[in-house]
């Protein structure tokens, strides 16, 4: 009899079991007030921080398992590149994605593995915005859960779920987000932007000023006078749907621009200012956000070793999950080995200079070299 191949169709999650979200609270509750949709509201209005976050899972890269089982480093491998995480998607890498990019924005994640009929099938992501974090009876363990009508109810397979934090503090267990001190000089870009709009809004849409000084108090100027109005009214009416219509006028008649005189104030210092404090805290170089502030945009060695270190930083906070994903598929499947988890080397600098570089060195040892034999 041909046994049965195990999918995750089907299959019971706690994190996606209701149509209401992955986690659903009750009477509209949040876990931390209104910062988990301030730090949403601020990636979708700053494009740089957006972009930032998205860099850096990028840049985090790839990984792969290693185990002294040559078979079940295959078979390993291959559930973590066809592996179904939902929403359409596949592979324990795009999962490591999906996640990193909830850690770097919320300062914390969450997901978990869906085992069925005892076998490992898939691993999702959820919702961390509707995750409650309780303390348990031990002091390094704690439990996850939802509120529904006022109580708290935690999730009956703790076993099951992922969940990491970034950077959390004794008495936040939430974790801290790489937005966390950005929102007040947010505020002040947006201040900054909004004035921006309005002023050139203004100076696009011009106000005129119109002074009619007739020689006499006639009835005849007071009719001229509205005349005079009703026209201009139109042709800046006309004006405004695309038309050209000019207007011509007798007597002594005055036109000024309001607010001509008037100066738009220069912006690129300040929301320089701002930009640069944004982008050190992402600890990007600006030249990868589209910022061309020096007068060269190469990573230098001292940047790259930088970078490099919050990568690892990065990596060494999530690869506690990729483990247990890992050592919980080959429980499940009778293997006894461990996994290792090998990333993707983090590659920065040119790698034509550094070929140019290397050629360099062994040039001048070989010219060393010849010194001391000619000596």
């Amino acid at each position: 009899m041909k046994k049965k191949e195990q999918t995750a169709a089907g299959c019971a999650t706690q994190l996606r079991s209701r149509p209401e979200g992955a986690f659903l609270l009750g009477q509209g509750q949040t876990p931390l007030g209104g910062e988990t949709q301030m730090y949403r509201a601020m990636r979708e209005a700053v494009p740089i921080l957006d972009a930032a976050i998205g860099k850096l899972v990028r840049l985090t890269g790839g990984f792969t398992a290693a185990c002294a089982d040559k078979q079940a480093e295959r078979e390993l491998r291959k559930f973590l590149l066809t592996a179904p995480i939902g929403r359409g998607q596949y592979g324990v890498e795009c999962f490591l994605e999906a996640y990193l990019d909830s850690l770097l924005t919320y300062g914390r994640a969450i997901g978990e593995m869906v085992v069925s009929q005892g076998k490992l099938v898939a691993v999702c992501w959820g919702d961390v915005t509707r995750v409650h974090v309780q303390q348990s009876d031990s002091p390094l363990e704690l439990t996850l859960g939802t509120y529904e009508k006022g109580q708290f109810r935690a999730f009956p397979q703790q076993k099951l779920l992922l969940f990491s934090t970034w950077n959390p503090d004794a008495e936040n267990p939430y974790g801290a987000s790489l937005l966390r001190s950005m929102p007040f000089l947010t505020d002040v870009l947006m201040k900054i932007y909004k004035t921006i709009g309005i002023n050139w809004e203004r100076a696009g849409n011009v106000r005129y000023s119109v002074v009619y000084r007739p020689k006499d108090e006639r009835a005849e100027s007071s009719a001229a006078a509205e005349q005079m109005a009703r026209e201009w009214t139109a042709a800046m009416q006309d004006g405004r749907s695309g038309a050209v219509r000019d207007f011509v006028a007798v007597g002594d008649v005055e036109i000024k621009v309001i607010g001509a005189d008037g100066k738009i104030l220069d912006s690129e210092t300040p929301v320089r200012q701002i930009l640069e404090q944004l982008v050190a805290k992402t600890g990007l170089p600006p030249f990868m956000l589209g910022l061309s502030w020096a007068s060269t945009e190469r990573m230098s060695k001292q940047q790259a070793d930088l970078l490099t270190s919050e990568l690892w930083a990065i990596r060494r906070c999530v690869q506690p999950v990729l483990q247990r994903i890992c050592g919980m598929w080959l429980r499940l499947n009778g293997y006894g080995c461990e996994a290792e988890i090998v990333w993707d080397d983090i590659s920065l600098q040119d790698i034509v200079e550094e070929a140019h570089a290397e050629l360099y060195r062994q040039q001048a040892e070989k010219i060393k070299r010849e010194t001391e034999e000619t000596r």
